[in-house]
C-alpha cells in the first residue's frame, strides 16, 4: 500500500529516541523528509544522521516559545514546504497526588501541554489543505494510570484541545489526530516498570492484562502514527487511536 508520503515534509518533535524516533523512521523509510527535534544537540544530530540525507535535526525544547516558528521556518528553508507535524514529548514526572510538586506540575504544563498547543497553533497557520497535526498522547486520555498523576491531569485536556482544533481546521482541509500508546517497549516504559522495585514482575503483570499478552514495539507504534499522518488517512480527523494491544476495555 502506497501511503503517499514520498517528498512530503513533517516535523516530529522529541524524536531522538522512543515513539517520536520510531515514527520519524517510518516516515523517512517511505520517502518523507523530516525535521526532528531533541533538547540535546549531539543526540539530535546523531539521530538525524541515522535517518539519512532527507532528515534535519534541530535542537529544541517544546517549552521554548520560539521553537515552534523556528521549526516551521526550518522546514520551509530546507525543503520548501510543510505537510504536517507530530508533537511528541517525553512523559512528565511519575508520582501520586501527594508526591508531585508544584514545580513538577509547572514544568510538565509548559512542556507537555502549552508547548504542544503552541506547536500545533503555529503549524496550523503554516499548513494548507491536506496538512495534518498529530499528537502523541497516552492511554490515560481514557483511563487514569496509577502513579502517573500529572499525565492523568494533562493528557485528557490536550485530547480535548486536539478535538476542538480538528473542528476548527476541518473546513480548511487540515486534519488533527491523536495516537494513544499504552505499554510500548521504550526506555520510558522500562523506567516506569523499574519503579516498582521488580521490573520483570511489573512487566509480567502488565502483559497479563493486555489481550495480546505482550508489550508493543516502537516500530508498531511508528507504523500506526505514520499511516495517520499520511494522505492514505485523508478522511480521518478528530480521532484518538489507541495503540495498546487491546488494553483499553471500552469501545
Amino acid at each position: 500500500m502506497d501511503l503517499g508520503l514520498k517528498d512530503r515534509v513533517y516535523i516530529v518533535t522529541g524524536a531522538t529516541r522512543g515513539l517520536g524516533n520510531a515514527t520519524a523512521r517510518e516516515l523517512a523509510a517511505d520517502g518523507a523528509k523530516v525535521i526532528i527535534t531533541g533538547r540535546d544537540v549531539k543526540s539530535v544530530e546523531e539521530a538525524a544522521a541515522e535517518l539519512g540525507p532527507d532528515a534535519v535535526g534541530v535542537a529544541a525544547d517544546n517549552a521554548d516559545p520560539s521553537a515552534a516558528q523556528r521549526l516551521v521556518d526550518t522546514a520551509r528553508e530546507r525543503f520548501g514546504r510543510l505537510d504536517g507535524i507530530l508533537v511528541s514529548v517525553g512523559g512528565p514526572a511519575p508520582g501520586f497526588v501527594a508526591d508531585n510538586t508544584d514545580d513538577q506540575w509547572q514544568t510538565a504544563f509548559e512542556t507537555v501541554f502549552l508547548g504542544a498547543v503552541r506547536l500545533a497553533r503555529t503549524a496550523a497557520a503554516a499548513l494548507g489543505e491536506g496538512g495534518v497535526i498529530g499528537f502523541v498522547l497516552s492511554g490515560s486520555v481514557h483511563e487514569p494510570i496509577a502513579g502517573l498523576t500529572i499525565s492523568n491531569g494533562l493528557r485528557p485536556g490536550l485530547a480535548g484541545f486536539a478535538k476542538s482544533l480538528s473542528d476548527e481546521l476541518g473546513p480548511r482541509g487540515i486534519r488533527v489526530v491523536g495516537v494513544l500508546p499504552a505499554r510500548i517497549d521504550t526506555d520510558r516504559v522500562r523506567e516506569l516498570d523499574a519503579l516498582s522495585g521488580d521490573a520483570d514482575a511489573a512487566r509480567a503483570a502488565n502483559e497479563s492484562r493486555i489481550p495480546l499478552r505482550r508489550y508493543g514495539t516502537p516500530e508498531e507504534f511508528g507504523k500506526t502514527a505514520a499511516f495517520l499522518l499520511s494522505p492514505a488517512a485523508s478522511y480521518l480527523t478528530g480521532i484518538m487511536v489507541p495503540v495498546d494491544g487491546g488494553a483499553r476495555h471500552g469501545f
